[in-house]
């Protein structure tokens, strides 16, 4: 039981305040936590046995004003949100909240950009140097950072992803130069270590995002240009016709995933060994189904061929994340299953 002469962890904080928001909003915010996080604090509140109106109104109190400065600060920053709490709530109660949100916030580099719409980010960093464009997406998540990659010109995509794949660790310093030419304001650097940016398993997650005509274009660049590096590259990767690489039980799991009509698709221009090793998992009637319906298809769109084995490749690897399969990516022992 937590009294109001405890001191709260944040960890605590963080139990209390989802009790009093309830289950149904307490799911949502899961929504976001990364696995350690929700298990950290799921087990706080699995610890709490009652909470006294005291906690409950000191922890939601607290986390309304963090939440109203960090909307201050997202607005106009420090300065500015600290001068509308001392006004709001006077100076020593200002100083306490920015004060705990300075020092509980690590604000990542090129936070400013995050926030920034994709497309206004396109217009933004593709006249910079190749260094700076790889430097910006190996900070961003690899879903956003696929999208412009995909879209830059097409003579920079290769050195690029080459430049991430061989960026190691970057200074703040260098860090804070490149974020004050970008915007005028800096974006708060909480540590002065150095901190790890890029790097070939940062490259591999941004191509195995991006759509495959724009990531063969890339490993081919690099292979004329770093054939060692792109060969590392392509050993990490995962591309559909490494679907051999499945054992039986595998390739079934993901058949059971996949539309008839994009395994369809995604067959047309592979070669016989892929196709044989999708047949041979189907029951006769199902295999002879299947090519009836490759062959009433007649020509279709690369870019629909794809599509469809792009698919079918996020169902591997949903699975293999799952836990469900184990993919022998090439170049690796293969594994008993």
């Amino acid at each position: 039981m937590l009294n109001k002469k405890t001191n709260l962890t944040g960890r605590q904080k963080a139990a209390v305040f989802l009790i009093a928001v309830g289950s149904e909003v307490s799911s949502e915010i899961f929504k976001h936590l990364r696995e350690d996080e929700i298990e950290q604090i799921t087990f706080e509140i699995a610890r709490l046995d009652k909470i006294t109106p005291e906690d409950k109104e000191k922890v939601l109190v607290e986390f309304n004003e963090l939440m109203m400065a960090q909307e201050f600060i997202s607005n106009g920053g420090i300065d500015f949100a600290r001068g509308l709490l001392e006004k709001a709530l006077g100076n020593q109660k200002a100083i306490d909240i920015i004060n705990r949100l300075t020092s509980s916030l690590q604000v990542r580099p090129f936070d400013f950009i995050r926030r920034t719409d994709p497309q206004h980010l396109l217009n933004f960093i593709q006249n910079e140097h190749p260094q700076t464009i790889a430097l910006i997406l190996s900070y961003l998540d690899p879903q956003k950072a696929s999208n412009i990659l995909s879209n830059l010109p097409h003579t920079i995509q290769a050195e690029v992803a080459k430049r991430i794949a061989t960026m190691d660790r970057v200074s703040p310093d260098v860090l804070r130069e490149v974020e004050r030419v970008l915007e005028r304001k800096l974006s708060t650097l909480a540590s002065e270590d150095y901190t790890s940016a890029g790097g070939i398993d940062s490259v591999v997650e941004i191509l195995n995002l991006v759509d495959r005509g724009t990531g063969k274009t890339i490993i081919e660049a690099l292979e004329e240009e770093d054939p060692e590096l792109a060969e590392e590259i392509k050993k990490r990767m995962f591309v559909f016709e490494d679907i051999v690489l499945l054992d039986d039980r595998a390739i079934q799991k993901v058949m059971r995933e996949v539309d008839n009509s994009d395994l369809a698709k995604a067959l047309k221009s592979v070669d016989t060994e892929v196709q044989e090793k999708i047949f041979k998992n189907m029951s006769k009637r199902a295999a002879n189904l299947l090519r009836e319906d490759m062959d009433f298809m007649g020509p279709i769109r690369i870019k629909d061929v794809e599509d469809a084995q792009q698919k079918i490749v996020n169902i591997i690897r949903k699975l293999e994340d799952a836990g469900e399969i184990v993919v022998a990516r090439a170049g690796e022992d293969e594994l008993v299953m």
